[in-house]
């Protein structure tokens, strides 16, 4: 069924005239009642009849308008997922790792961007895998990725071959974070064999099947491990159970202090993490993709202070 027929009548039904409803749709009267007829006819029965006070439904027609008029709404919510309704509306659209570095810069894109009548923005917090698919597919425009470091040669030809291009963000050597009142709080020197009476927070969506992790022989069998997936979560979790820990790249003091926790190195630990942004090659970054990219600048920037 013709969508537009379907506006006809619904703009009939508001006005209870032809000849309005035809000067709102700026279309000839003749032409409007031609379109109306044509619905009527391929639904087999009439959606309005005249009165001595204008044109108004029949009872089944007042029925089949409210699902013309749902039917609109559905499509015009459908639209507005990919569309804004001003020009200078934001789009903006990206799939990222859990890092509350990268969470701050989006907050503060979002504090920037708050007074703008128009906006579709779309933030997925994921791993790498996905975030590359759907970066390759268009769902997302841009995305951020994280590997360890050395094993750039094979991202680099894993974003190549799906038409993707890689600009680096952040790279980092993972600390621990943990509440104020952990047993190792305060200690001069953590290292591995001190973690492990106590509990790991991971999460969960790095790892590539809950059956293969719990198989595992080796020293996987005697870790504790508390596999998560919303970074919400993470932090009531280490703020009341002291006997927490979790891998994380640098965090914002703002949280810190929030949840009552900090954060070291650990010693012994020697290995890094890149964090690289991809979007689709010949992708014009927005001016609301560079804004973020600023946000995220500032972030970083404060950090090197």
């Amino acid at each position: 069924m013709n969508t537009v027929l379907l506006q006809y009548a619904v703009e009939v039904e508001k006005t209870g005239s032809i000849t309005q409803a035809a000067a709102n749709l700026y279309m000839e009267q003749p032409n409007l009642s031609k379109a109306i007829k044509t619905l009527e006819e391929s639904l087999g029965a009439p959606i309005f009849k005249r009165t001595s006070k204008g044109v108004v439904p029949t009872a089944r027609g007042r029925i089949f308008l409210e699902h013309a008029r749902s039917v609109l709404v559905q499509i015009d919510e459908m639209e507005h997922l990919y569309k804004t309704d001003q020009e200078n509306g934001v789009e903006f659209s990206l799939s990222m790792p859990r890092a509350s570095y990268l969470s701050a810069a989006f907050s503060r894109f979002i504090y920037k961007i708050g007074g703008e009548n128009s906006m579709n923005v779309w933030l997925r917090e994921t791993n790498s895998a996905d975030t590359i698919g759907s970066v390759e597919t268009g769902e997302y425009n841009l995305g951020i990725i994280r590997y360890q470091s050395g094993t750039e040669k094979f991202f680099e030809k894993e974003i190549g071959s799906k038409g993707l291009s890689m600009e680096p963000v952040f790279e980092y050597a993972p600390r621990l974070l943990m509440s104020k009142e952990h047993p190792l709080s305060g200690k001069e020197e953590i290292t591995p064999g001190d973690l492990i009476p106590f509990v790991e927070i991971v999460h969960g969506d790095g790892i590539r099947s809950r059956r293969e992790e719990t198989g595992k022989k080796g020293e996987t069998e005697f870790k504790k491990r508390i596999y998560v997936f919303e970074r919400g979560s993470q932090f009531d979790l280490l703020w009341k159970n002291p006997n927490t820990y979790m891998w994380v790249s640098p965090m914002p003091s703002e949280i810190l202090c929030r949840y009552q926790l900090v954060e070291y190195p650990c010693k012994k630990n020697t290995k890094s993490y890149c964090d690289y942004l991809i979007y689709r090659k010949g992708y014009s970054l927005s001016d609301w993709d560079k804004e973020f990219l600023y946000q995220l600048d500032e972030v970083k920037g404060e950090w090197a202070e």
